[in-house]
């Protein structure tokens, strides 16, 4: 068990370093809402959420006053919606306003699951589900949809490849008022995983319990104070300080996870131990790789300097939670990190130089603007890029990125509050719309074969 006495050993982090939980989220199945029309599903979907997550909001609070810990986001995940809306997909839409509209009323901030998974192929009804994601983030505000079109053990679905391309230049499109805020709510995977709790790509596997709560942590600016007060140490101790930071930093994630669980009569699921930065000035993850040594990040040695960071935030905070999961790792986005958005601005990081980065970190290219004439087969491209690392390397890889409607190289994108702002970045001229065109499978690698 942990004490409160344990968690304030933290009190500088939280007042000084920005350390917080950076989400409770509560995942819930919706498999017994499934109903024989549309409207019947969409108004069962809404009691349930109703219901089941109406004491997260106060719950999380009442946490954050006793723990004196800030817990930012609080979010639900549900049960992928295309399975609940299989018999009436073009319908779909009517399900995620019902879910938008609990989330609005019982104050969540997201809730993820407009969902789909198709990384081996789409049934009829995933493909009209598919079409649907456009109308359902223009006409919603906090849900949020994601669709794992690979993994490890089948392979790329590059029909789906294509398809997401299309839809993420129309989800832009619809929603050009607002820079194409849409896509910031719509996330490609390869290898999606069941338990995690950050947006935009939760979703609650079919495979977890009925009520779960996972919980991430951040804490880049804990981590970032740690390194500045060695600022002579060999990158042996450098790890060795990262990984007793990344303990502490989990213990409180740990603790606050096991409460909220039992409050909420929940199962506690597990604590991601990612390190999520913020776009205030002192939670970089960027901040983090330049204490380590860089001038700048994105210079030669930034892949290196991110997995050694990644590795030792893994091995710290494993051993200070009995249940780890989610993505765990350090996330990269460029508009809410303060250091990637100013070195984008200057241009010492590229699209390429994030690629490379995320062999070796957690995510993957993860809310990027790029110029609104982004060619759709180019989009589906780097999705294509991102799920080939995910797929070789076993790991988790996604795509969020936003075709800014009318911005070019050199713009800038506000989405405001945690979602940041977002130099317009530049991509390669080059046309891969011949390779996105032939479809198919991209089959999975030899050493998937395990059996």
């Amino acid at each position: 068990m942990f004490g409160k006495s344990e968690v304030l050993e933290t009190i500088d982090m939280i007042e000084k370093e920005h350390l917080d939980i950076r989400t409770v989220t509560l995942g819930l199945s919706l498999l017994s809402c499934i109903r024989s029309s549309a409207e019947e599903t969409a108004r069962a979907v809404y009691a349930q959420v109703m219901r089941k997550a109406e004491a997260l909001v106060p719950t999380a609070e009442q946490l954050s006053r006793e723990y004196g810990i800030p817990i930012v986001n609080k979010r639900v995940s549900v049960t992928p919606v295309s399975l609940l809306t299989a018999a009436f997909p073009e319908e779909s839409v009517l399900v995620g306003k019902a879910l938008d509209r609990a989330a609005r009323e019982l104050g969540i901030d997201f809730l993820g699951g407009y969902s789909a998974l198709v990384h081996k192929g789409a049934a009829d009804y995933e493909k009209k589900f598919l079409a649907s994601i456009p109308e359902t983030l223009s006409t919603t505000s906090r849900l949020c949809a994601s669709v794992n079109v690979g993994s490890s053990r089948s392979g790329i679905n590059m029909d789906a490849v294509r398809a997401m391309g299309e839809i993420v230049k129309e989800t832009a499109a619809r929603t050009a008022e607002s820079g194409g805020a849409g896509c910031a709510k719509l996330v490609v995977f390869c290898n999606a995983v069941e338990d995690n709790p950050f947006m935009a790509g939760a979703f609650h596997g079919v495979g977890e319990g009925d009520t779960v709560v996972n919980v991430g942590v951040s804490g880049p600016g804990v981590v970032w104070h740690a390194l500045k007060a060695a600022p002579e140490a060999d990158l042996t101790d450098a790890a060795e300080i990262i990984k007793r930071t990344a303990f502490k930093i989990t213990r409180a994630g740990q603790l606050i996870a096991k409460e909220a669980a039992k409050r909420l009569d929940a199962r506690f699921g597990i604590v991601d131990l990612s390190l999520a930065p913020t776009p205030a000035r002192g939670d970089s993850v960027a901040h983090i790789l330049e204490e380590l040594g860089l001038s700048v990040v994105g210079s030669h040695g930034t892949t290196a300097a991110l997995a050694m960071l990644n590795d030792a935030v893994k091995k710290g905070g494993v051993m200070a939670s009995s249940r780890v999961g989610g993505l765990s790792g350090a996330f990269i986005p460029v508009s809410e990190d303060i250091g990637m958005i100013e070195s984008a601005e200057k241009g010492t990081i590229t699209i390429e130089k994030l690629e490379a980065m995320t062999c070796v970190c957690s995510v993957g290219l993860d809310m990027i603007a790029i110029p609104g004439d982004t060619p759709a087969s180019t989009i589906s491209a780097i999705i294509a890029d991102e799920a080939a690392i995910g797929m070789i390397n076993n790991k988790t890889t996604a795509v969020r990125v936003i075709p800014a409607p009318g911005k070019k190289v050199g713009d800038e994108v506000n989405f405001g509050g945690l979602l940041g702002r977002a130099p317009v970045m530049s991509v390669h001229g080059g046309d891969a719309g011949k390779f996105i065109g032939r479809g198919g499978l991209i089959p999975a690698p030899i050493h998937s074969f395990k059996n």
